[in-house]
This record gives C-alpha cells, structure tokens and sequence, in this order.
C-alpha cells in the first residue's frame, strides 16, 4: 500500500526553514537552501540523468514535491516508457533502469508496473547489469533496495542477478587503498561514496561487508583531510560523501574525524555557490547536475539529522515489503516457520541480503521478535 503525504507546501517550508538550523556550522544557509529549492521546483523534471530524477528525488525527499508534480513525472515517465516500447530503457546501461526506479520510489510510485511495463525486470539480468562495470551493480543495488523489490526470475536469462552477487561484484572492485574507483586502482571520492550508499545496509550482517566499509569509510575521511583539509573536492564528490556518511548514519558535521580547520564536508559547498545552486568549478556558473547532487546531499542530511530513513530507503513512503525466506517466490505463515528454524538453529539459513530483511526491528540481530513482527506484517499489512 503506499503511503502519500498530502502536508501543505507552506507546512513543509516551515519544516525545512526549522531543520535548518541544524547547519549552524555549515555555511550553506537556510536561505540557500530553500532558495534553491525553489529554483528547482521552477523546473519541469525530463527522464534524464540531468534535469530528470535527480532533480525529482531531491525535491521529493524534501517533501518539497506536491501530489500534481508527482503525477505529472509520472505521467512524463509513462509516455517516455511507451515511445521505447520496451521495459530496457537503455541497451547497454542499466543504471538508466536503476535511476527512474530510484525517482518512482521517491513519489510513491512502483516502477514493477509503469505502462505495463516491469522497470526492475531488466536489472534481473547480471550480465546486462554489469555491462556498465561497477557503476551498473551499485545503482541496481541501490535501485532495488528502495522497496526492498524481489528480484524477478526469468528461466530465458543465463546469468540471473542475486543481491549476493551484486554485493561480490562491489566487493570485489574495492581499491587497495580502500575506496572504489570507476576505472583503475586509485579510488575516488564520488565512486567510493556510491558503493558505501549501496553496502551501507548490509553492513551489520556480514563482517567482510563491515570490514569493506570500515575501509571505505576511512578513505573518505582521507579526501576531507588531506593537504590540512584543502585536497580539491567537487561538490559532487561532497554531495556523494555526505549521503554515503548519512546512510552509515555518521553525522559528517559532528566530532573532529571529517572536520578540518573547523570546515565541514557542507562548508565545502560553499564556494560553488552561485545564483539559484551550485557550479561545477570554482568560479564557474550555474551547473544543473552540481546543483542537483548538492541539493539531494542537503537533503540526506537534512532526514539524517530529522531522524527519518535515508535518502534511498523509501520505507516510509511505501510499506512494500518481500519476506520470501523459503524462496518460494510467496510471503506467507511458511516464512515465519523459517525464520523460527532459522533462529532454532535447525538446517536452514539465511544469505546476508535476506538477513537485512529480515532485521525487522533493526537492531542489527535476527531474534524472536523478527519472527513476532512478521507474523504482525502477515496479520495486518500483506495484501
């Protein structure tokens, strides 16, 4: 069942302008905040990497979109899935697919059905996903993980995408110097911050996926400090940190780790500040994809600091939910049973994706009251 929130866009200002100052150390001010904001929301988002579902997941997740621009996105994406006539949206990059389910799951929507088309069935396919390396099994890590969608079974496709085998395949592109890079051995901030927003729930589940992100993290805490904190970041590389710390929930602007000479990771967006966002080189004007990247980091700390889920999981938008632990493609009373011998230690088991499923109450074990919690769902919620 999803849920819509129909708050006045005047009550959802107020909430922003009070949450604000929650950056008294940054520099980036309210003012710049929801100035930017209202820039934004000027535009009318396309299905494109720059003005499209960026642009809709910044604006959405700072319950700044109403009801009529949610619908006419969706609308927008509709049509643009009925003139490709297929539900691939790209031949040969997935993370096209990834990033409208991402933007779908932002307004509520549910990418399995848009125009008859299942959006997250392409990325069932390993092969295809990884055709765009690295960048392909985080964003459809990501992308699947916002309602935490089964991933269809095609008996047509040879190498069938698990969660476990996207998970590997980040793993295995880790650096030596701990962070992730596109290409080579030398990470970068922006990829190294994607792949911990894509580990980042599995973290608690598996201790080599903790140990990854331990190193990942402290990558992280290189780029801010080193040269005495004065290494040059874009603000996309600071808007991919601040989610990826947000969605670890590590405050980026508390305690001296990520601090240096009293500048935070926000502070350093300061400088590309330009009229209506953010530019992509100091100095330089007007960028939309630095302005909707900084955006939707302003963002993600803005929940992270409110308390809500995190950028990518949309939980609270959609009580969608896939307890299938027995693998017999239903969520039912069976799964209970499973997860009971689970917990009882007879022969069965859990990979690590169905252990962060099955965490109900997120206190990084799997216990009783898991089992409890899904009988409740089962009860009262399954549809």
């Amino acid at each position: 069942m999803i849920k819509r929130s129909y708050a006045p866009l005047s009550a959802v200002l107020a909430l922003i302008i009070v949450f604000l100052s929650a950056f008294s150390s940054a520099a980036v001010t309210d003012e710049k905040y929801t100035g930017t904001a209202s820039y934004l929301h000027t535009l009318t988002p396309t299905v494109d990497s720059i003005g499209g579902e960026w642009l809709v997941l910044g604006l959405s997740r700072a319950e700044y979109f109403t009801e009529q621009d949610k619908q006419e996105y969706y609308e927008t994406v509709e049509r643009y899935v009925e003139n490709i006539g297929s539900n691939k949206l790209h031949k040969r990059k997935s993370s096209d697919n990834s990033r409208v389910i991402i933007a779908l799951a932002s307004i509520g929507k549910d990418a399995a059905n848009v125009a008859g088309y299942d959006l997250t069935a392409p990325l069932s396919d390993f092969s295809y996903v990884t055709k765009q390396g690295i960048n392909g099994a985080i964003w459809a890590l990501i992308a699947l993980d916002t309602y935490r969608y089964p991933i269809s079974s095609d008996e047509g496709i040879t190498n069938p995408t698990t969660r476990e085998k996207l998970i590997d395949e980040i793993l295995s592109a880790q650096c030596p110097d701990g962070g992730w890079a596109f290409d080579g051995d030398i990470s970068d901030p922006d990829m190294t911050g994607m792949a911990l927003q894509a580990l980042a729930p599995y973290r608690f589940y598996d201790s080599d996926i903790k140990q990854a992100v331990d190193e990942g993290v402290e990558r992280l805490e290189y780029f801010l400090t080193a040269e005495n904190g004065e290494l040059q970041l874009s603000p996309e590389s600071c808007a991919q940190i601040i989610v990826a710390l947000c969605s670890l929930g590590i405050d980026p602007c508390s305690g001296d780790r990520f601090i240096v000479n009293n500048k935070t990771v926000i502070d350093r967006l300061e400088p590309y500040s330009v009229s209506n966002g953010f530019s992509h080189t100091l100095g330089g004007e007007y960028n939309q994809m630095a302005t909707e990247q900084a955006f939707y980091a302003l963002t993600a700390y803005r929940r992270f600091c409110d308390g809500k889920t995190s950028l990518y999981d949309m939980r609270d938008i959609c009580s969608k939910a896939f307890y299938d632990y027995d693998s017999d493609g239903l969520q039912n009373i069976n799964d209970v049973t499973y997860l009971q011998k689970y917990l009882a230690e007879y022969d069965v088991s859990l990979s690590v994706s169905r252990m962060m499923l099955a965490d109900l109450n997120e206190n990084r074990v799997v216990d009783i009251s898991d089992a409890t919690l899904l009988q409740i769902y089962l009860v009262f919620f399954a549809q």
